[in-house]
């Protein structure tokens, strides 16, 4: 078992920048990969990036690329996304995710754990 508290979303203006963090417990955490989604609503859940478990490895959905950045800090259980050049598409409730198995995946499906979500709103 996984569990998962995501932190640190809110209101920020258009360019603004955020990071959230993700805490994990559970299962040895310097050995799962890790991936952030978000959903907006009215809209399905989405990828935004993903991490292996040695940080080694990053993935990112073409829409936040070069302006986010997956991270992670095995020694204290923690998986950050920072977020700039914020836009009011990126608004969503975002989730932290784990795998049951070692493939990082980029669909919904291949995660196993998620948490409760956080919400971050850009406004214009």
């Amino acid at each position: 078992q996984v569990q998962l508290v995501e932190s640190g979303g809110g209101l920020v203006q258009v360019g603004g920048s955020l990071r959230l963090s993700c805490a994990a417990s559970g299962r040895t955490f310097s050995n799962i990969n890790v991936g952030w989604f978000r959903q907006a609503p009215g809209k399905e859940r989405e990828f935004v990036a993903a991490i292996n478990w040695s940080g080694r490895s990053t993935y990112y959905a073409d829409s936040v690329k070069g302006r986010f950045t997956i991270s992670r800090d095995n020694a204290n259980n923690m998986v950050y996304l920072q977020m700039s050049s914020l836009k009011p598409e990126d608004t969503a409730v975002y989730y932290c995710a784990a795998p049951m198995t070692y493939f990082l995946g980029r669909k919904t499906s291949d995660y196993n754990y998620w948490g409760q979500g956080t919400q971050v709103t850009v406004s214009s």
